[in-house]
């Protein structure tokens, strides 16, 4: 039996005679009895009888290691729970945003916004805790309004459980590293063509070369222009290009220079009104039996845009002291801007109860305009030693990081401010059930009442792993890092708040400077038991701070919402704990991987209001639940990732400002969520598919409510199916078809906080692919 080896040059599967290591023992018995025939040969023998030798494949889905330097064990041995979304995958799946290869990982949730606002770029929570911010490339935190593209992504890696000893603050559910393309010197010359519904257009390329004799460049690019399949209007245009150039590649001392550069020019999608949907309720009875809209209707406006540009530019250094021993520094420089202008709707209202024709939706004008920027730089160093016979496998390292982030205020109302009359912005009901796309709203205007925050950040960090002996692994990581955030809040002055602002004028700008400097030790421990060579069972404790403003560097001076509250420099930071009990195995000759785990998170210091009105910290969040995972190769030809989570979430002691309302439970966390996604070869073809399943999620969370009277209190749960086939036409030529959403379900994929409006998954969907390898 003959194996297939995967070219790196081409990625194509090429015969070669080779053996897996069983294979290869009986090969080397049998040996002396082909030495033996060869002494005393038969007649008619002159040659040796042919040995057929077969090994592994390396699997498309599975990885073994992790791309961080902070994760120093293979991913078997890491005791904690950590998923490796390959580029392999993603491709297979057609998926090009961080969204969509984010399907892959149960327990993952996305979100649409408070009330008239969506949330921009993207958004999402994992373990029942928001991750918007915990999003890094290549180990440092990428902040910013965008929707990230995975063109220039090697693999995505997914890190669950709280990982304050391994990022610092705000980690409470875990994050996702993102790991970028980086120069080699193997020769490549990739592209491809995707045409598809919704006038899909995209292309992608990937370019590589060797020079000198250690040194390499390379390109990816890539653009885009496409609708959205199931939405009139809504658009997602731009393009990005990744340069990037390596020096003294295989020898000890290592140089990349690389950056990233994107651009978007969108049409945003403000979604639809929820009536006619299940779980919607009107106190209008007329409302209330309302037929649904057309998925596909528009309640923007032509002037709706979307702008987005992201720049990052980073220095990487590696220098390896002695075998086992390297020395690495890391700079980057990121900016990213935002501007958005989007219709939201809200308010349904029926003139005439038995007219639909007349029925209309109120819409609301919002404006994002934000700016963030990082800068920062890491000195790390991993090891290995012993001492007393007990190995050690150590990282540490320096991390010194600034951070802004500027919001622009804006306004629709008619008003005077430092002397500069703005005229209010108008905005018409829409109709409801057929609105007008071609309406011209007004673009609400900049006030000055900017809140622009700034964090500068020292830490130290120390990781390491002790090997005890060929069973046992202590794993013990701490970091300690010194933060401060600056926070200079802008406030139009109004003859109704005047007052609160002595010394400034009505209709100017009064700033307000908010400071907070902290200290946050974080740490995990974790004791893991080989009791095979191929299999390990784990159990880990660790924990994480969100200290005030440690999200979005907005302190707040008010106590009085409980969503600017946490934001008091007086509040002290939240704690995150959990521990987590699992298993890894890796299976078929480690082909296979087989994670089950089981945890318990609790979050504290949440807040909450007494009986007085005033703002206390006595919330709590727990969040628990069990995950399972199998990843990699059933057969040589057949590729499987799969994963299922359960996920109980309770909140005790979360009242509203008048203590008259009490939370229980977490929004939008399904109680189950499933992937699935396999593929098989038959020579040149390769047929796939798969499925996603996410439970109920719950819009409405205060306890002893009646839900009969709650406009949409949950998204139904849902199921989607997705299939996929490839052909190799020719050696340098690659065929594939992708369809979503094969039974063309209809879904609630998002739900504002509201319930007012909603944004449907996309209907049935096909994109072909044209890749091209030389």
């Amino acid at each position: 039996m003959s194996t297939y080896i995967r070219s790196r040059r081409h990625g194509t599967p090429r015969a070669l005679p080779s053996a897996a290591p069983a294979t290869l023992g009986a090969a080397l018995l049998s040996l002396p009895l082909a030495l033996q025939a060869q002494t005393a040969p038969a007649p008619d023998a002159t040659t040796l009888p042919t040995v057929s030798i077969t090994a592994s494949p390396e699997s498309a889905y599975k990885a073994d290691t992790s791309a961080s330097p902070k994760l120093t064990q293979p991913l078997l041995d890491t005791p904690k729970s950590v998923q490796v979304i390959k580029k392999e995958l993603i491709q297979q799946q057609g998926a090009a945003t961080l969204t969509e290869a984010l399907r892959n990982t149960p327990g993952i949730t996305l979100q649409l916004g408070e009330n008239g606002n969506t949330s921009a770029g993207d958004t999402f929570q994992m373990r029942g805790f928001s991750t918007q911010t915990s999003t890094f490339v290549d180990g440092i935190r990428d902040l910013g309004a965008v929707t990230r593209d995975v063109f220039n992504v090697e693999q995505v890696e997914v890190v669950k459980g709280p990982a304050g000893a391994d990022i610092g603050r705000g980690a409470a559910g875990g994050y996702v590293n993102l790991i970028s393309k980086l120069p080699e010197r193997e020769e490549r010359t990739e592209g491809s063509l995707t045409l598809g519904t919704a006038d899909t257009l995209r292309a992608t390329a990937d370019i590589g070369r060797g020079f000198a004799e250690t040194s390499a460049w390379r390109l990816n690019v890539m653009t885009q222009d496409s609708g959205v399949d199931g939405r009139d209007e809504v658009k997602n245009k731009g393009w990005a290009v990744a340069p990037g150039v390596a020096f003294g590649l295989n020898t000890p001392t290592r140089l990349y220079l690389y950056s990233q550069h994107a651009h978007q020019d969108n049409v945003p999608d403000g979604g639809i009104p929820t009536i006619g949907m299940s779980g919607f309720y009107n106190a209008d009875s007329a409302l209330n039996a309302g037929a649904k809209v057309d998925r596909h209707n528009f309640y923007g406006s032509r002037d709706d845009y979307e702008k987005v540009d992201a720049d990052m530019f980073t220095v990487k250094f590696e220098h390896d002291l002695a075998p086992g021993t390297t020395v690495r520094n890391l700079t980057r420089y990121g900016q990213t801007h935002m501007d958005r202008v989007l219709t939201g709707i809200y308010t349904l209202a029926a003139p005439s109860a038995g007219d639909p024709a007349t029925w209309t939706v109120s819409r609301i004008r919002q404006r994002t305009d934000q700016a963030n920027e990082i800068l920062t730089n890491q000195t790390s160093v991993s090891t290995r030693f012993e001492t007393a016979g007990i190995r050690h496998d150590l990282a540490a390292g320096v991390e010194l990081i600034y951070e802004r982030q500027l919001t622009k205020g804006t306004g629709t109302t008619a008003q005077t401010i430092n002397g500069v009359s703005h005229s209010a912005i108008n905005n018409p009901n829409a109709n409801l059930y057929h609105p007008d796309p071609s309406v011209s709203l007004g673009v609400p205007y900049l006030t000055g009442a900017d809140t622009e925050g700034k964090t500068t950040t020292g830490a130290l960090y120390l990781l390491d792993t002790l090997t005890l002996n060929e069973a046992w692994k202590l794993n013990a990581g701490l970091r300690f890092e010194r933060y401060h955030t600056e926070t200079s809040v802008g406030t139009l002055v109004t003859s109704s708040n005047s007052s609160t602002y002595p010394g400034y004028a009505v209709g100017s700008i009064a700033n307000t400077n908010l400071r907070l400097a902290d200290n946050l030790t974080s740490w995990n421990l974790g004791l893991t038991y080989k009791p095979a060579e191929h299999g390990s069972v784990y159990l880990a404790v660790a924990n994480a701070y969100t200290p005030p403003g440690g999200a979005n560097f907005a302190l707040s001076a008010t106590t009085t919402s409980a969503n600017t509250a946490g934001n008091n420099p007086d509040m002290d930071p939240q704690q995150t704990r959990s521990v987590e009990l699992g298993t890894k195995w890796d299976l078929l000759d480690q082909r296979l991987n087989l994670t089950l785990a089981a945890y318990h998170t609790e979050n504290d210091k949440q807040i909450s209001y007494d009986d007085l009105g005033n703002a206390v910290q006595t919330g709590k969040t727990r969040v628990q639940g069990v995950e399972l995972g199998l990843v990699g190769q059933i057969t040589r030809d057949w590729q499987l990732s799969a994963g299922i989570a359960t996920m109980d979430t309770k909140q005790s002691d979360v009242w509203n400002s008048t203590h008259t309302t009490a939370t229980n439970g977490v929004r939008w966390s399904p109680d189950l969520t499933a992937s699935f996604w396999t593929s098989y070869r038959w020579g040149d073809l390769t047929l796939g598919g798969g499925a996603n399943y996410v439970a109920k999620q719950k819009r409405t969370i205060t306890a002893d409510t009646d839900l009969s009277t709650q406009n949409m209190p949950e998204i139904p749960a849902y199921w989607v199916a997705n299939l996929m086939a490839s052909y190799q036409v020719m050696k340098n030529l690659r065929l594939q078809l992708n369809v979503g959403n094969v039974f063309d379900k209809e879904y609630i994929s998002t739900l504002n906080n509201s319930g007012a409006r909603a944004t449907l998954g996309a209907p049935r969907s096909a994109k072909l692919t044209a890749s091209v390898q030389f």
